[in-house]
């Protein structure tokens, strides 16, 4: 699908490359503003957050942590930064709407640092429970520390103005002459227009289209921090009673609030931060069957290596060799530094994944193949992505899955097993991917990873029909929405007896 003509401030069109040019076009303005001394405020780290992430293409969860831990923040002016960054992002688009709407002005007619200042500022008023006097105050008192003096009664004019109507009004004001059904619930929900068109898709793959409006909501509520008690090294008891178990993973606690890092079993890398679909994506593999020692276990695309520990792990607790390969070194040492917990002598690759059909042949009797995609599944926890991600990004990155899960079934001995995984439930990077490679490749059958799942779960999941794969969805689950399709290539048959052997 081409993408929309973009429309600069609509909250269904794609605001990077309008982003970008204002920034190009800014330079010389950002040149000539003064240095001046940081104050490490919530508000001050939050316009740092959203700022590096239009202007540098930056990620909000790489930046924050490092901004908080410089400010020294904690507690409720950490949390306050964290949804004042977060919930910018998530909404972007819709506040890039009313500020065109309230300034009168078109999007790349605006300062691009006075524009994110005003984003936090609309935030404040629409999407939190700031007073509107403080929103209004803050955020002008803002402009000259952020060397945007001369912006300073734009920025209080438009704040006022946008002030003057609730987020339903606005909403609705928006609206106004928009007839097609995903526009209006891309403007809604702060989604682009073909993301809404995805998800739309996906769901009534499995006859659940009525719940997309649930789900577009789910992605802009703050997913709730989970932890994966890692087998062999740590218990889900070890968190402490007042940590609730998740309701599917039998490994996982939901977290207690604060930071997670300050326990010390997550310091150590014996309890991780883990999604709770990530769990079950790892256990529908390692748990699909019993482990036979000797058995030889490949993460393909391993990095960051959430799953890859886990997975080390299990496989350690049933005798298994596990090796894992990430193609970008960097993402190769978190890799090795996640599973130095579990055995800091595990073989971690650098390499192309579309190459281990070539170099092992039939070498692995486990595979898991967390393929690289849009990451449209994991919205709640990477707020600016679906800005960042663009429909012909599609294409590109279903044909690299396709060239990975075909070498991945190459590099799976007889009888073996293969879990393919996505953290988007785009169907381009999910079942379609998987019916073209299958298409080609009659030996491979699918395994009912439902019928797995069941015998994993805590608790029943309610899963849609997809012939047996497993679609997770933050509004149904609680988790991100993972893909999970379960592969095997059925070891062939014993050669029938020589007829001298029987004695013809």
């Amino acid at each position: 699908m081409s993408p929309a003509p973009r429309r600069p401030g609509r909250a269904g069109g794609d605001h990077r490359d309008d982003r970008r040019d204002r920034r190009d076009g800014a330079a010389s303005r950002d040149a000539r503003r003064p240095a001046v001394r940081e104050q490490a405020t919530p508000r001050r780290i939050a316009f740092d957050v959203v700022h590096a992430v239009s202007a540098e293409d930056a990620y909000a969860n790489l930046v924050l942590p490092q901004r908080l831990r410089r400010a020294s923040l904690h507690g409720a002016d950490a949390a306050f930064a964290t949804e004042l960054a977060y919930g910018t992002l998530r909404r972007r688009g819709f506040y890039d709407a009313v500020i065109r709407e309230a300034s009168g002005r078109e999007l790349d007619a605006i300062d691009p640092a006075a524009l994110d200042l005003l984003c936090l500022g609309a935030h404040q008023l629409l999407g939190m429970s700031t007073p509107v006097h403080a929103a209004v105050d803050e955020t002008v008192g803002l402009t000259r520390p952020l060397g945007l003096a001369r912006a300073t009664s734009f920025v209080n004019a438009v704040m006022r103005r946008i002030s003057e109507r609730t987020a339903p009004e606005w909403t609705a004001r928006l609206l106004r002459g928009v007839d097609d059904p995903d526009e209006r619930l891309a403007i809604a929900t702060a989604h682009p227009v073909w993301v809404v068109v995805a998800l739309r898709a996906a769901l009534e793959r499995e006859g659940r289209g009525g719940e997309l409006e649930a789900l577009l909501e789910s992605d802009n509520v703050p997913a709730r921090v989970t932890l994966a008690a890692l087998p062999g090294l740590a218990q889900p008891g070890d968190l402490g009673e007042e940590v609730d178990p998740t309701p599917y993973s039998p490994l996982g606690r939901r977290a207690a609030s604060g930071d997670p890092g300050d326990d010390p079993a997550v310091a150590a890398g014996r309890v991780r931060v883990q999604d709770e679909g990530s769990q079950l994506a790892a256990l529908a593999l390692s748990r699909a069957r019993p482990v036979a020692a000797g058995e030889r276990w490949l993460d393909l695309c391993a990095g960051p290596g959430g799953k890859a520990a886990l997975l080390a792990a299990e496989a350690r607790a049933g005798g298994a060799r596990f090796t894992a390969n990430e193609v970008v070194p960097a993402r190769a040492g978190l890799v090795q530094r996640a599973l130095a917990a579990v055995d800091p002598a595990v073989e971690v690759r650098t390499a192309d994944g579309r190459d281990i059909g070539r170099t092992d042949r039939h070498g692995f009797d486990r595979i898991l193949l967390d393929a690289p995609c849009t990451g449209l599944g994991a919205l709640r926890r990477r707020p600016e992505a679906r800005w960042r991600k663009r429909p012909d990004d599609v294409p590109e990155l279903a044909a690299l899955q396709a060239e990975l899960l075909d070498a991945a079934l190459d590099a799976l001995a007889p009888g073996g097993l293969l879990a393919y995984v996505t953290c988007s439930p785009h169907p381009d990077e999910t079942t379609g991917v998987v019916d073209r490679v299958l298409d080609a490749r009659p030996e491979v059958v699918r395994v009912d990873t439902a019928a797995v799942l069941a015998g994993v779960t805590r608790a029943p999941l309610d899963l849609g029909s997809l012939d047996g794969a497993v679609q997770l969805w933050p509004h149904r689950h609680g988790t991100d929405a993972m893909f999970i399709q379960l592969l095997t290539v059925p070891a062939a048959p014993p050669s029938a007896p020589a007829a001298d052997s029987l004695g013809a």
